[in-house]
């Protein structure tokens, strides 16, 4: 039921935030608009939200388009409630992080924009994970990314990924809104738009460039989210207790194991068991490579201790590693399967998709059943900021319609369109995403 009501929630306020207009920002909007902030030091050393608070060092914006998504966030209270607590899981360690490396902690916050804290989120740009890596970036960064696994998706491979990537964007640029434009906008662009005001003798702060609309509104949002968790009783908001302590702990598997089964052991719900560890793609999780499991705190007794009574099978699958030249046919015919079920069961229609493949551990059950294709974990299309279409001359509703596989009406309602006029530059919504 929470994650149903998160999830109504949550499309509700980005649906809302793509049919609004923010302000557009000014030129005059310059370095006049950026100050420093202060910190009440009263308060609760236990709260992790007061270590956030207390280690924010990023100069504050002041300008409409902050003020507009301060307040625009402000009247959604229960998105963002649902938001944080989703948050709660991940924050103690992006925080370690942070001040392991000495980083600002307002960047625990750019998940609330790059995803909505949905480690399963996926934009249609293919940027996945809590920090919206895409898929060359991610490689980059030696995020595993094959059938197996999507490490874009790990919370503890994605955070240090991306505070490397932001260490050297910071470095790059020397200013921490420049180096959050260029993660958002990429290092090259705003070097160049740097280098453009440069020959115009203008002045290249952040608020000076011209840039993207998403990234114009990029940085006001991160700052909104920073006014609201800075203070949040002024906006009416109540934010969820965050201990500072550890929620999870890392339990490495030498043994497979169905996803199920470990969520089983842990006495936790299956939803949860994979918020934590949404990088495993399969529901068996192999332990070829001895990968780490995330199993919270308050649960790793409980788990340990089941794990060593557990009478049952910890896996319902056989990894069959394929020898040089063996055909997909011969590995059928070993294991009592028709093709058809080996292709369907692993979600291939010719080439094998890696150096393995799964057989399910009860054959008889399996022909005297549905045969059904390896549950694989699909990210969802959740990413703030995902899911739009900017119009181009030529573009109607009804084309778009049929190209995103939608109806016309279910456009105008998302957009909060009267007619069926649409104009070349602005983005217009797609259902799906939030």
């Amino acid at each position: 039921m929470t994650r149903v009501l998160y999830l109504i929630s949550v499309i509700v306020l980005t649906v809302l935030a793509g049919c609004a207009t923010p302000p557009q920002q000014s030129k005059s909007e310059t370095k006049a608009a950026i100050t420093s902030g202060t910190l009440d030091l009263t308060q609760d050393t236990d709260d992790l939200w007061y270590r956030i608070r207390r280690g924010f060092a990023i100069p504050n914006i002041h300008t409409e388009l902050a003020d507009y998504w301060t307040q625009y966030y402000a009247s959604h209270p229960d998105s963002v409630l649902l938001m944080t607590q989703r948050a709660s899981k991940y924050l103690y360690h992006i925080v370690d992080e942070l001040h392991q490396r000495g980083m600002p902690t307002e960047l625990a916050l750019l998940p609330f924009v790059e995803s909505a804290y949905d480690p399963s989120a996926l934009s249609r740009s293919k940027a996945s994970g809590l920090w919206q890596f895409i898929p060359s970036t991610g490689r980059y960064y030696n995020l595993r990314q094959d059938w197996w696994q999507d490490e874009r998706r790990d919370p503890i491979a994605s955070t240090n990924a991306a505070l490397d990537y932001l260490e050297y964007l910071y470095e790059f640029q020397g200013d921490w809104h420049l180096a959050l434009a260029s993660y958002n906008w990429g290092e090259g662009a705003v070097k160049r738009a740097i280098e453009k005001n440069e020959r115009q003798d203008l002045p290249t702060d952040y608020l000076s460039l011209n840039m993207p609309e998403e990234t114009r509104n990029y940085v006001p949002k991160l700052q909104a989210f920073k006014n609201i968790i800075a203070e949040p009783k002024k906006y009416g908001l109540t934010l969820p207790n965050v201990s500072n302590t550890p929620y999870f702990t890392k339990v490495r598997k030498y043994q497979d194991i169905d996803i199920e089964v470990a969520a089983q052991l842990a006495e936790m719900p299956v939803e949860e068991f994979k918020a934590l560890n949404a990088s495993f793609n399969l529901p068996v999780i192999t332990a070829d490579q001895q990968p780490v499991v995330l199993i919270p705190i308050d649960k790793i007794d409980k788990y340990q201790k089941n794990l060593r009574t557990y009478k049952g099978k910890l896996s319902s699958w056989k990894v069959h590693k394929l020898k040089n030249g063996e055909s997909a046919d011969a590995i059928a015919r070993e294991y009592g399967i028709s093709l058809s079920e080996l292709r369907k069961i692993n979600g291939f229609s010719s080439d094998m998709p890696s150096d393995v493949v799964l057989i399910p551990d009860d054959i008889e059950r399996l022909k005297n059943s549905k045969t059904e294709a390896i549950n694989v974990t699909q990210p969802s299309a959740r990413s703030m900021g995902a899911g739009t279409h900017t119009i181009k001359k030529g573009d109607t509703l009804y084309n778009l319609a049929r190209r995103y596989k939608t109806t016309v009406s279910e456009l105008r309602k998302l957009n909060g369109l009267s007619n069926n006029t649409l104009k070349a530059g602005t983005r217009l919504r797609l259902p799906g995403t939030i």
